[in-house]
């Protein structure tokens, strides 16, 4: 049977220099495999963001972030893996770290998220489990983002006076959707609705618009940050 190490002989001075003779040997080599093996999969998350990007304006920095964040999570790794008060001093050092910019769309945590995973797998030399789970999240989030279910989801959003309200709730009635909000004001009214739409068929605005009393009628791309 092998050695019994207890929770008090993790921090003996004997275990702990045999523990960290072995997991030393870090060369240049390894370094620079881990490094560049990071660069790669932080690249292709970089591609699989961008092209799977679904919301207003797409952030360049941020997926920069994304390319760095996974090597500098190697990087750390590595260095904690060689020296235990380092790695003490590391986690002292994250636990103060505060992040200013708040993440509003959950697929940017999840990016975040298989970006820092990555970097742990690398560091840690487990490059199989690295590069598989890489290519396997990448496919399944390609896929997922492409497959539309009930086509895309848009706000409809209508500004018309009184004497248009009628028409207007006629026309909105027979299309599928969700009221979202209705503002009526002295001059007119600001009716938004969420709704689905699938091969582009957008022949109800050109039918909204030639309402008389209709002021304008606007169709957006909706992500769920709307708010009235």
């Amino acid at each position: 049977m092998g050695e019994r190490i207890t929770f008090e002989g993790i921090f003996d001075e004997v275990f702990l220099q045999r523990y960290f003779s072995e997991q030393a040997a870090l060369t240049i080599l390894d370094i620079a495999v881990a490094l560049f093996i990071s660069l790669l999969i932080g690249l292709f998350i970089y591609y699989i963001y961008k092209k799977c990007f679904r919301g207003v304006v797409y952030n360049h920095s941020f997926n920069v972030t994304l390319v760095l964040m996974t090597m500098i999570t190697s990087m750390i790794i590595m260095t904690i893996s060689t020296n235990i008060i380092l790695s003490l001093g590391m986690v002292g050092a994250l636990s103060i770290v505060r992040f200013r910019t708040a993440i509003k769309d959950p697929l940017d945590i999840m990016f975040m998220f298989w970006a820092i995973s990555s970097g742990i797998a690398i560091g840690a030399k487990i490059y199989p489990a690295a590069i598989m789970g890489c290519l396997l999240i990448g496919l399944t989030v390609y896929i997922l983002s492409k497959y539309k279910l009930k086509g895309e989801s848009y706000l409809l959003i209508v500004h018309f006076t009184e004497e248009a309200d009628y028409a207007v709730n006629y026309h909105v009635t027979r299309l599928k959707h969700t009221l979202k909000s209705k503002t009526v004001r002295k001059a007119h009214t600001e009716l938004v609705v969420e709704m689905n739409i699938k091969d582009d068929n957008t022949q109800f605005i050109k039918e909204l618009s030639s309402i008389d009393g209709v002021i304008d009628v606007s169709l957006v791309s909706y992500t769920g940050d709307y708010a009235p």
